[in-house]
């Protein structure tokens, strides 16, 4: 029987980028796995959580709990940062409620990140993508920091047929998107951007890699805007893409 999973699919993938969302289930069934999609869920409460607004952030993240306790297998998330709230946040959002707490752990380890899932649980760094030309990859600061996930990204990409994967400049630094950030501080948050945008044009590399679609919609609609023709992809589109079958 193989293994049943679980697709969490964030605000920004179901509202602006259903293609990364069919890209992760194409590789997934690629790997082997059955996924499901429970059509109930809707925001994780990240947003209203990140901004300090606890009390508007705990009945959308009960009702995430609720929605996946009614599941089995683990919860497959596109994104590390909707990652790091199902397994850090919701920890520190019902820290003082012990009946909550423990329902949110039991979430919390059923969590994975789609490049971590892969890696780390399946055990899988070849899916048979194929690509032709320059990727360079951009580290996401809560998949890095927050769930401390790097490794596997770069390992998975390595192994894609007729890629050439070439290192981002200061690949480290935020895009400056960061969720509330981006508004609050929309003029730091523009500089942060164009540092990024100009490391980017310094690898040559026509495509950038990301692992969450806050930095895709970023940094896509930064290179819109400046005119540029570099364009940026989740990583689950180049895992699922393979030349032959274009």
């Amino acid at each position: 029987m193989p293994e049943t999973v679980q697709l969490m699919i964030t605000c920004l993938v179901d509202t602006f980028f259903p293609e990364v969302g069919e890209a992760m289930v194409k590789v997934l069934e690629r790997a082997g796995v059955q996924v499901e999609f429970p059509s109930e869920q809707t925001c994780c409460g990240q947003p209203a959580f990140n901004a300090g607004l606890r009390s508007e952030a705990r009945p959308l993240a009960e009702h995430t709990i609720r929605v996946f306790e009614a599941t089995g297998g683990y919860i497959i998330i596109p994104s590390g940062s909707c990652a790091v709230m199902l397994r850090q946040g919701y920890l520190e959002l019902f820290a003082d409620d012990p009946p909550w707490l423990e329902r949110a752990n039991r979430l919390a380890n059923r969590s994975f990140e789609f490049t971590e899932y892969l890696v780390d649980h399946l055990g899988i760094t070849d899916l048979g993508a194929s690509w032709s030309g320059k990727l360079t990859y951009h580290a996401s600061c809560h998949l890095l920091r927050g769930l401390g996930v790097d490794r596997q990204p770069r390992l998975l990409l390595s192994r894609v047929q007729g890629a050439e994967v070439v290192e981002l400049p200061h690949v480290e630094e935020c895009c400056g998107f960061g969720g509330v950030f981006s508004v609050e501080h929309p003029e730091l948050s523009a500089e942060m951007l164009k540092r990024k945008i100009s490391n980017l044009e310094s690898t040559q590399a026509p495509t950038l890699v990301v692992c969450d679609s806050g930095c895709l919609m970023n940094i896509q609609g930064g290179l819109k805007r400046m005119k540029r023709a570099q364009k940026v992809v989740h990583i689950a589109e180049v895992l699922a893409h393979q030349e032959n079958n274009r």
